[in-house]
């Protein structure tokens, strides 16, 4: 293999500018094929799928909500840099340019079959995206051999290498020749005869010869920056047929029914309104996210339909308008995630508004011998939720609205399942179109075969919010949030650098399905201290000391901070 005479950093913007054009077209082709088929967003899936549950835990630890956006980021370095490599390549033999493109498009389809609903079609994508960053990387590296200079003599000829050809000498200018009238002879002339006292030489002009091509930055950076503009409309058009636009609109221009049972208002004294404390209602823009969509789902609600099937006596299908017309139900819940550490903030409380999930069980005749309801979310994610939690007349829900909003397309819009007293993992699937009635020793729910317990029931935490860091000496509040949900909580205790506890003042609660906030006021002394929290619940269990992680069904151990008084 010859050396290229284009620099490798050319090699590497030809790849670039392939792979954004492959990404663009993709893209494009996903949004009106299915937006889940772009490569992208079918080898995130992929790995978040592969992933074991400790790297999945450490990225909710580390990145919390971000750990989507990271992932995303991440695939995308690693593709920048591979097609960098493979426009490296491609100067020296496009061939191996080609397969690189070749190779990487494999891994898409793969992807793309893996995910649940994938169809023949979803492979479109990848791979019309392949053709075209095939076809643009060929047509960057032509454009980066220039035309090459005349010189004289003979020049070397470039050894054949199956580099894309350069131009042929056919193809070359050649010499120039001598401007007429200015006395001197053509080349393709004979000279007149030389003065007898000159003798005879040879031309004054130079053979010509081919010359190996050179560089032409200029032809080279042209093509590549319409090739940017080109990935760019690609993407942005692919962002706006993908629907998102459609089911922004239909979520702003609905309005929820009032619910039949509305819930009471919250009691005087549900927030102790403390600077630092967190709120009593977690605003919708501050609810945690947790899920494994790396796209949401966007589903028009006239599109909308709910299959419940399985052990049943009779299948019933829902629409969005039939949800809505049957009686509502409004609660205060508070959810938590099973990935929570403890002190972490992967819980908050919010109002719902819903249909309850066991009136629509009953109309469909749940076999006796059931005992689990696998729900499955528009992206494939399963769930499995024990029937008798659900039927046992706590608030579980079909929501459609958060907040008297109906619900964000980040926490399930058109609908979703609400159950108090559950880890999210087991209850709470979002963008839900399908509950199968059936047995936990027939089915698995997604985080089972990862590792988890099939059954989630929330375990008694507590955590404090405040103080953090340093404060002044002397009075201060000690205070935070404390939950067990369906039990509720009856106590918070604090203790000061392992001295005896302390019992907190409680704040109201409206439920024993939301949390509390509680407060201890604290003489702070000059110096470092640990301050550890706990909480017992309304059926006497106080949490226990013992660490544990998140996996395979809660954290526990106490809330413990250091602070200093100065």
């Amino acid at each position: 293999m010859r050396r290229s005479v284009i620099p490798a950093w050319a090699g590497a913007l030809a790849g670039l500018v392939a792979a954004a054009l492959s990404l663009g077209l993709a893209q494009l082709v996903a949004a009106v094929i299915h937006p889940e088929a772009a490569p992208v967003i079918a080898v995130g899936d992929a790995v978040v799928d592969l992933s074991p549950a400790p790297v999945k835990d450490w990225a909710i630890a580390t990145f919390g909500e971000n750990d989507k956006n990271v992932l995303i980021a991440g695939v995308l370095v690693l593709l920048a840099l591979a097609a960098a490599g493979i426009g490296r390549l491609a100067v020296r033999r496009i061939g191996y340019g080609q397969a690189g493109l070749a190779a990487f498009a494999a891994i898409g389809v793969w992807a793309v079959m893996t995910r649940p609903d994938a169809g023949p079609a979803d492979v479109l994508p990848t791979v019309l995206g392949a053709a075209v960053g095939a076809w643009a990387l060929g047509r960057l590296v032509r454009r980066a051999y220039g035309t090459p200079a005349t010189a004289s003599g003979p020049a070397r000829l470039p050894e054949p290498s199956g580099s894309p050809e350069p131009p042929q000498a056919s193809d070359l200018p050649q010499a120039s020749e001598p401007p007429r009238g200015s006395g001197s002879p053509r080349a393709s002339e004979p000279s007149e005869a030389p003065e007898p006292s000159v003798a005879p030489g040879p031309s004054e002009w130079p053979t010509v010869h081919p010359l190996e091509p050179v560089f032409d930055r200029r032809r080279l950076l042209i093509g590549a920056a319409g090739g940017v503009v080109v990935a760019g409309a690609s993407a942005a058009l692919g962002r706006a047929w993908s629907g998102s636009q459609a089911v922004d609109a239909a979520r702003s221009e609905l309005s929820l029914p009032l619910a039949t049972r509305p819930a009471a208002p919250l009691p005087r004294g549900v927030d102790l309104r403390l600077n630092g404390l967190t709120p009593f209602v977690t605003n919708n823009r501050d609810f945690y996210q947790v899920h494994t969509a790396l796209i949401l789902p966007r589903i028009d609600p006239k599109d909308w339909t709910l299959r419940i099937h399985g052990m049943v006596d009779r299948p019933v299908e829902l629409t969005y308008a039939d949800l809505l017309n049957r009686p509502l139900t409004e609660a205060d819940i508070t959810l938590t995630c099973v990935s929570n550490e403890v002190g972490g903030t992967l819980a908050g409380t919010a109002r719902w508004l819903g249909v309850p999930l066991a009136d629509v069980l009953r109309e469909a005749g749940v076999q006796k011998d059931a005992d689990m309801l696998l729900s499955t979310s528009d992206d494939g994610w399963t769930c499995g939720t024990p029937v008798d939690v659900v039927m046992d007349g706590r608030n579980a829900l079909l929501a459609v609205g958060m907040n008297d909003e109906p619900l964000p397309l980040s926490h399930g819009f058109p609908v979703r399942q609400v159950v108090p007293g559950l880890y999210g993992y087991v209850s709470a699937t979002k963008w839900v179109v399908d509950i199968k009635v059936t047995r936990f020793d027939r089915d698995e729910a997604y985080w089972t075969p990862r590792g988890w317990s099939a059954k989630g029931p929330i375990k008694t935490q507590s955590r404090i919010d405040l103080p953090r860091g340093s404060v002044a000496a002397g009075r201060t509040t000690i205070a935070g949030v404390a939950w067990a949900q369906h039990t509720g909580v009856d106590a918070v205790e604090v203790r000061v650098d392992g001295g005896a506890w302390q019992l907190a003042r409680l704040a109201e609660a409206p439920t024993a399905d939301t949390w509390r906030q509680w407060a201890l006021d604290w003489e702070a002394a000059p110096g470092e201290h640990t301050i550890e929290v706990r909480a017992t619940d309304a059926a006497g269990r106080t949490q226990t000391e013992r660490k544990a992680p998140p996996a395979p069904d809660g954290a526990t151990g106490w809330h413990t901070v250091t602070v200093r008084v100065t």
